[in-house]
């Protein structure tokens, strides 16, 4: 093995296009830690989900690197799409770690399961891929993000070099403003209230906007609420098995 194949692969990608400012920070802050190649989507993808394209072609392209070495592919899919076609068509090899985002908006607690962010680490961690998602709790896009460099350095290095649990991926969030610190955590139990403003059509019926917000139901310090409320980086270690395991037993006691 040549010393060029020892260097970490990085493959990155994101929900909210391969010109974001999030992506470009996450492709600057990492680009010296490993060979980086990005595949992400051609558009927004935000709030797609898992969503994978079945009824049409994935149309990808090679596009001039804006970061050294880096290769870049523009993806017309999902998030999870670029992270299948990466794997199985355009690396030279199976990836070393994934990192997806910076995502301009929180993917904490109830958010994880509408992220296109955290759909393109859930897709890689079922590959066997250690994966990491970033996310900042501002939707600005002007947003400045320098001062995530250290955390997402560090959080990469550990994942990199101490690997993850089986079946496990990250979901980072960062707060707004001053960081205190990290706290791994556990997602808090939210929902989404009032989630769509009803407005009268002019040339007849009605259309909805989604305006809705998350609600936090309860108040434990050990939640990415909580941390992402108090000045933390939350950490919450992710599974992708939706089984609700302590209500198998349950379940086998009904008369079924």
């Amino acid at each position: 093995m040549n010393t060029e194949e020892k260097r970490p692969l990085i493959l990155i990608s994101n929900d909210d296009g391969i010109d974001a400012p999030g992506i470009r920070s996450l492709i600057d802050f990492v680009s010296d830690m490993g060979d980086v190649w990005v595949v992400a989507p051609a558009t927004v993808q935000s709030g797609k989900g898992h969503a994978i394209t079945l009824d049409g072609i994935i149309k990808v392209e090679e596009v001039a690197p804006r970061n050294g070495s880096v290769v870049e592919y523009r993806c017309y899919g999902t998030p999870a799409d670029c992270v299948k076609i990466a794997k199985n068509e355009l690396l030279p090899r199976i990836p070393d770690i994934c990192l997806s985002g910076i995502n301009h908006g929180s993917n904490a607690s109830i958010n994880v399961i509408y992220s296109g962010t955290m759909a393109a680490v859930i897709e890689a961690g079922v590959e066997g891929i250690p994966a990491v998602g970033f996310s900042l709790c501002d939707m600005d896009w002007d947003s400045p993000m320098e001062q995530l460099r250290e955390y997402v350095r560090l959080i990469t290095r550990n994942a990199l070099e101490k690997r993850l649990p089986a079946h496990t991926v990250l979901n980072v969030n960062f707060p707004t403003g001053e960081i205190k610190g990290i706290k791994v955590c556990r997602q808090a139990a939210t929902r989404w209230e009032k989630e769509f403003e009803k407005r009268e059509n002019p040339r007849g019926g009605n259309y909805y906007w989604m305006v809705g917000h998350p609600i936090c139901m309860e108040t434990g310090e050990d939640t990415d609420h909580w941390a992402l409320s108090h000045g933390y980086v939350s950490v919450v270690p992710t599974t992708y098995d939706l089984t609700a395991h302590r209500s198998i037993e349950m379940i086998e006691a009904w008369e079924l």
